[in-house]
């Protein structure tokens, strides 16, 4: 995901730290200023619509219909709220960036009891709009995302037209030579975008030649991003060497949250049998261990996991996929109950207490590729997606 450098300066509460941190995160906003790989403030068309998300200057009331008891009854509707809200805001500007990708895929995770039919419908017809075709650039990762959807409504649907350009994309991308110098999937995003694609292509197809292609260029974007000591993924190599105001490595909240679900999502698909499938079911285990640790008191996740008070606010979209990551893990017997059980009834509690009456989802960084201020109404696309991923988890795991 290109996107634009982000300002570490806390707003308010600024005031409240010591003269020496503040110069240390002026120092860390400079230095994001002139990160690499284009991260330049430059957005693409798609990132900068209207239709992405909002921060309304004042804010609406909190909602008061919603309960953290962990009853199937209760999730489908703080989901079906949200998942209401977003498509009624939402659906004029559908396109085909990552950004609502990831709305999309939330919005197929939408189980029977919170009216799927109508979400999953919803996409049928965004999918017949483009014509079943992925972005515009070829290797991009974040162009390949919106492939997700229309594989899970082939899945549904069994018609090989939904899948057909999906799949001559991913052939085409096959076919370009590795580049040592750039790894096709160069930022830890990327990794929730594309390699689901594959994994889903590959049952699709019977074809393991996607599933093979994903296993090769994973490990490359691992051996490059993941901290075998932090147990995370730095953004990108760019990040390698910076450090937070307390002198810890910069880990992304949302960054680490693409990756523990994608994780999920690509175990999801993968045989029980595939070569390599230890390998990450143990980097889901290690990177499950770390980010309960990180949680906070509130059930939440700050912006820079390992400085979480220099954030006043929650992060919910990180804080939404690392819920579906852990209730998918409980669910699929990969993470034990009783230990991960209690981390996800408090953070779907946080994530509900951020809700307001209309649906809106709060606190939701805006675009970004570090960890960034915002404010407590900030509500994107992408995030609302990642709540309801997260509850088509917990519906699983509810009683």
């Amino acid at each position: 995901m290109i996107s634009n450098s982000t300002t570490w300066l806390r707003g308010a509460g600024a005031g409240r730290q010591s003269s020496k941190r503040l110069i240390q995160q002026m120092m860390v906003a400079a230095a994001l200023l002139f990160m690499a790989h284009g991260l330049f403030g430059q957005l693409t068309a798609a990132e900068k619509t209207a239709w992405l998300g909002d921060a309304p200057a004042t804010a609406p009331p909190l909602a008061s219909d919603l309960s953290p008891e962990l009853t199937r009854k209760n999730v489908s509707h703080a989901i079906q709220k949200v998942a209401d809200w977003q498509l009624t805001r939402a659906e004029a500007g559908f396109n085909q960036d990552w950004t609502f990708a990831a709305l999309y895929i939330g919005f197929m995770a939408v189980p029977k009891a919170a009216d799927e039919k109508k979400y999953q419908d919803a996409m049928l017809q965004m999918a017949k709009k483009f014509n079943w075709q992925l972005g515009p650039r070829l290797a991009h990762a974040d162009d390949q995302a919106i492939g997700q959807t229309y594989l899970e409504l082939y899945f549904r649907d069994h018609d090989p037209a939904m899948i057909a350009p999906t799949r001559e994309r991913m052939d085409a991308v096959m076919a370009l030579p590795d580049d040592p110098e750039k790894p096709l999937w160069w930022w830890c995003d990327a990794l929730f975008m594309a390699p689901p694609v594959l994994a889903k292509l590959s049952r699709a197809t019977g074809d393991h030649k996607y599933l093979d292609f994903m296993d090769h260029e994973w490990w490359i974007t691992s051996s490059l991003l993941y901290s075998p000591q932090n147990h995370l993924f730095f953004r990108d190599k760019s990040f390698l060497g910076k450090h937070e105001a307390n002198g810890s490595d910069i880990f992304w909240s949302r960054g680490n949250g693409w990756v523990f679900a994608a994780l999920a999502r690509v175990l999801a698909e993968m045989p029980r049998d595939y070569p390599s499938r230890p390998k990450y079911l143990a980097q889901f285990k290690e990177m499950a261990e770390e980010i309960a640790s990180l949680q906070g008191a509130d059930g939440l996740w700050r912006p820079g996991l390992l400085d979480a008070a220099a954030y006043r606010l929650p992060e919910n979209s990180g804080s939404a996929f690392f819920t579906f990551g852990f209730a998918y893990g409980i669910n699929s017997g990969i993470l034990d109950r009783a230990k991960y059980q209690p981390v996800v009834q408090k953070a779907w509690q946080g994530l509900l207490s951020h809700i307001y009456q209309d649906g809106r989802l709060g606190c939701i960084q805006p675009i970004g590729a570090a960890p960034g201020d915002f404010t407590s109404t900030s509500s994107y696309v992408f995030g609302t997606g990642a709540f309801m991923l997260a509850g088509s988890e917990v519906y699983r795991l509810a009683h």
